[in-house]
């Protein structure tokens, strides 16, 4: 709105396509940080992070495409933005996580990866999101004239070597860990980690090189995943590996094998190192990585920390317990059981207004929604008297989450009372008991 305003959509074409392309990689580098903060950022506090987040991206960018950026004028390349755009956008979703802190529960039974909550609109995303990308790395020529035609064609078809590569290793990968069993989430994000990859240089490259360099991206990405949950970065879809680590591949990768395309002067006659180029443009690069690591996770934590001081990050624990979608948006999942939302929020009754929750309708499908909703329920029935206490718990320290807090609140004995004729009265107890008294044992029998 404001570009428009003072006329700045106005101009050249060539500029006009420039600007297109900017805010576009503007939307995809938000896109990375928004991913990792679901389930526990508080909505009002991301509207103002997404507003504000734009300056994390400006500035990089600026470095290294804009006429008088300090990395452009040292000869760093970066075509489509595996820098600029994903390494910025990694980077600052992994400040966010580890300012976040991990959900409610998430490594209450180990760092095993949870469950998709609909494979099928993940699997579908990942279409999406391939397809998108081959407008992203072929329009990075901004036209077809002259010689132009020719790289943005070879910037297509490179990016699908390199998810082959990415996806082989994916399914590869994912047999050997689960034992000959296939993971979605790790084909997934694997491709993923291919696509960030090949986007730095991505007509810079041979069809071989293209596969190596997706192959070794997508291998990267799957890798690091556990080791972030080992971490506890808890990070729902994998967001600083595939964007973070594939991105420093993706930069690294332009100063080991790209070659100069003469008529486009891309890379400022430079070639990479194993292209005889020496060890400049991979220096370059190696501090283009540098720059825009330390840059994404000081200004993202600094920006955080902020905004707290304004509005709580992090959601109330209710609403974390039950989902923003039920509590924030009035979104009921289509497939979660009526009576369990009762009960669920009944549990909870003294600490939100359920007035408006009773009366939505069914949308949409979320099956993990569903389990957590469930739990909360059976929490309701089983240890009513112990519920609150396990809230202050949770309350007192989040990170301990359900099933820990459940742990730490000691189980009511059962006292055993005397009735009118003396006889021991309780609701559950064994047939008999032995008690050794005096280097005896006395047998005791329960009666009624």
């Amino acid at each position: 709105i404001f570009l428009a305003l003072i006329n700045a959509i106005d101009g050249p074409t060539k500029r006009l396509s420039s600007r297109q392309y900017s805010f576009t990689y503007r939307s995809e580098n938000h896109d990375h940080c928004v991913k990792i903060i679901n389930f526990r950022c508080n909505f009002k506090a991301y509207c103002l992070f997404s507003f504000l987040n734009t300056i994390i991206y400006c500035i990089p960018a600026g470095w290294i495409w804009g006429e008088h950026g300090f990395l452009k004028k040292l000869g760093a390349v970066d075509i489509a933005g595996s820098g600029a755009v994903h390494l910025i956008g990694g980077s600052a979703a992994l400040a966010s996580a580890l300012m976040l802190g991990p959900r409610l529960g998430r490594y209450d039974k180990g760092i095993g990866p949870l469950p998709l909550g609909n494979p099928v609109n993940a699997v579908m995303g990942l279409f999406v999101l391939w397809w998108g990308w081959l407008a992203f790395n072929s329009g990075s020529t901004y036209g077809l004239s002259g010689a132009k035609w020719h790289y943005a064609a070879r910037a297509a078809v490179m990016t699908m070597m390199s998810t082959f590569g990415g996806g082989t290793v994916s399914i590869l990968y994912t047999m050997v860990k689960l034992q000959g069993k296939i993971d979605a989430l790790d084909i997934i994000n694997g491709i993923l980690g291919s696509l960030v990859a090949i986007t730095g240089g991505c007509f810079l490259y041979r069809g071989w090189e293209a596969l190596l360099i997706g192959t070794i991206g997508a291998l990267l990405t799957c890798s690091a995943m556990p080791l972030f949950d080992l971490a506890g970065i808890d990070d729902p879809v994998g967001a600083s590996a595939v964007h973070g680590v594939g991105g420093i591949w993706g930069v690294l990768a332009v100063g080991l094998f790209a070659d100069n395309p003469a008529p486009l002067d891309t890379t400022n006659g430079r070639c990479g190192l194993f292209k005889g180029g020496g060890w400049y443009l991979l220096g370059i690069q190696a501090l283009t990585v540098v720059c825009l690591l330390t840059w994404g996770l000081v200004t993202t934590s600094l920006l955080l920390w902020a905004i707290n001081k304004v509005i709580t990050i992090r959601m109330e624990v209710h609403v974390e317990l039950l989902g923003a979608d039920l509590t924030e948006h009035l979104v009921k999942h289509g497939n979660v059981n009526v009576v369990g939302v009762s009960r669920a929020v009944s549990a909870l009754t003294s600490a939100i207004d359920t007035s408006e929750i009773s009366r939505l309708h069914n949308i949409g499908l979320n099956p993990a929604h569903n389990k957590q909703i469930q739990m909360i329920g059976d929490m309701k029935n089983k240890k009513r008297l112990r519920l609150p206490a396990i809230f202050k718990e949770i309350i007192r320290n989040r990170d301990l989450g359900i099933n820990n807090a459940k742990k730490l609140i000691p189980r009511r004995k059962k006292k055993a009372n005397l009735d009118t004729t003396g006889n021991f009265v309780v609701k559950k107890r064994p047939p008999s008991s032995t008690v050794p008294e005096d280097n005896k044992v006395l047998n005791i029998a329960w009666v009624n």
